[in-house]
């Protein structure tokens, strides 16, 4: 979990008078935490009280339609062909889910003019493209292509968008995304052979305070519905924070690869973890220096998880026929490898320049009908020598 972190205006004490600047009143102080009060948390100090709510409507309810062909085999999906535009919230399009991760991904071209929180789950937003400003009631976290951004479960934010084009995948999980335990000592400290430090997280790095009041849009997701909820006052109002409970930024460039004389397994590039699911990263990196290596990896069933694939661009030295934007599916139930002639000619290789996500499951997943439009249905004869 990241690492204590304060910005703004704080009192020396919790739970005690914070007068305002300009000697109207008091600061309001709201806790916001997980798993009650036992999990990561922060205190806030907001110019207005967070609980005035003018009014709430439902506005759409999250139903996501399964693949009606749902037999087991394996999927290639071009993501980028989908249609673009709109929100980065209320336009993305479902990929994949089971009870525990929902995948989608969206291509938006336009910041939303309303608020957004998410209290059913955790979200890790991978930036394939773009660059922009993740704005939340914990000040302003700037991010660009290669980022992932944690933003936890109730954190009221916005994205503002900047240059694009914008594509950015989205895994929302129900459990709270960590860094995987093996890499942490027992005070929370990432250790020595981590493939990434503390250095390499990013924090809101400054507070755009609001005093303002009026009639403020809020989005707030729960149950697979969407409520629309009038806020009173601009919930930006926030003078200062501190604790551990926060969004913040991870740049997939900053994952330093564990390489070794023969192939390594899958785990060495585990990114983070939440429930039931793990997150990877592959990077560029030289490959295995044993004389004898062979670089691709072997043949394998990983009989407990389903394996998705993102690429974040075209050098997945593995496979052939996939491009940047390309997202693969090998469930439980088949073998899966390299492609024929990957294998063997990967012999003697130094190097790749690959960038990828990937998602392991320990439940098996649906494939969203909405995302079949763009599937590739030959990938799964590309195992195939005489299939090209």
């Amino acid at each position: 979990m990241p690492i204590y972190h304060t910005l703004g205006d704080i009192p020396r004490k919790r739970h005690t008078v914070f007068p305002k600047k300009n000697g109207d009143g008091i600061h309001h102080e709201e806790l916001m935490g997980t798993y009650g009060f036992d999990g990561a948390s922060s205190l806030l100090y907001h110019l207005h009280p967070p609980t005035t709510v003018l009014k709430e409507r439902q506005l759409q309810i999250v139903d996501w339609e399964a693949d009606p062909e749902p037999h087991v085999r394996m999927r290639h999906f071009r993501l980028f062909d989908l249609p673009k535009g709109g929100s980065p919230v209320l336009n993305r399009i479902p990929v994949l889910y089971n009870n525990h991760v929902a995948v989608s991904f969206v291509q938006p071209d336009k910041s939303d003019d309303f608020f957004f929180r998410n209290s059913q789950g955790d979200e890790l937003v991978y930036i394939a493209e773009g660059e922009g400003v993740l704005e939340s009631i914990y000040g302003d976290l700037p991010y660009h292509a290669g980022d992932h951004l944690i933003i936890h479960r109730g954190i009221l934010h916005r994205f503002k968008l900047g240059k694009g084009p914008h594509r950015y995948m989205v895994f929302e999980g129900t459990g709270y995304f960590r860094y995987p335990k093996r890499y942490q000592n027992d005070k929370g400290q990432l250790l020595e052979h981590s493939p990434y430090c503390e250095r390499d997280i990013r924090r809101p790095e400054s507070l755009q305070v609001h005093d303002e009041k009026g009639e403020f849009k809020l989005v707030i997701k729960r149950q697979n519905v969407l409520t629309e909820a009038i806020l009173g006052s601009h919930p930006f109002d926030v003078v200062g924070w501190d604790g551990y409970y926060y969004p913040w930024a991870f740049n997939i460039n900053d994952f330093e690869p564990i390489t070794g004389s023969l192939h390594q397994p899958p785990p060495v590039h585990q990114s983070f973890e939440c429930e039931r699911f793990v997150v990877c990263a592959f990077v560029p990196r030289m490959f295995d220096y044993h004389p004898q290596a062979i670089p691709a990896p072997y043949n394998h069933s990983n009989v407990m998880s389903d394996e998705m694939l993102f690429y974040a661009n075209d050098q997945f030295m593995s496979r052939k026929g996939i491009d940047m934007g390309s997202l693969t599916l090998h469930p439980a139930g088949f073998p899966h490898g390299p492609q024929p002639g990957k294998y063997e000619g990967s012999v003697g290789a130094k190097r790749t320049e690959e960038i990828a996500v990937m998602m392991d499951t320990f439940d098996p997943v649906k494939i969203a009908k909405a995302v079949t439009q763009v599937e590739d249905d030959s990938y799964g004869r590309s195992w195939i020598d005489n299939i090209e």
